[in-house]
């Protein structure tokens, strides 16, 4: 895919349940992009967005993202040969505490 095409139509449509899907830029928005398709995608948004954006700056991006999982943090840490540590899900602990299981 050429960065010059829209990369918002290839992808799921309820990754941007929360946007207009048209007010949505790929390169102002980049790390929000990544961030739902990390998140909530499925294999066909991985491959398009890892054709549009390249695995390297999907792996800066998503070093940066607090509430990433870490399983997907671990897939990323593989992928892109660097620790986990390296990503900020692992060493930012979260501000509220999660509900108990019983």
């Amino acid at each position: 895919m050429s960065k010059k095409i829209n990369i918002i139509p290839a992808l799921s449509k309820h990754l941007f349940w929360d946007t207009d899907p048209n007010t949505i830029h790929p390169e102002k928005h980049s790390k929000y992009i990544i961030s739902n398709v990390l998140q909530y995608g499925n294999y066909s948004d991985w491959k398009t967005l890892v054709a549009y954006y390249g695995l390297e700056q999907i792996v800066k991006t998503a070093q940066t993202i607090k509430n990433l999982d870490k399983r997907t943090a671990s897939f990323l840490s593989v992928m892109g040969d660097i620790p986990k540590t390296n990503f900020q899900c692992y060493s930012t602990t979260p501000s509220s505490l999660k509900h108990w299981f019983f």
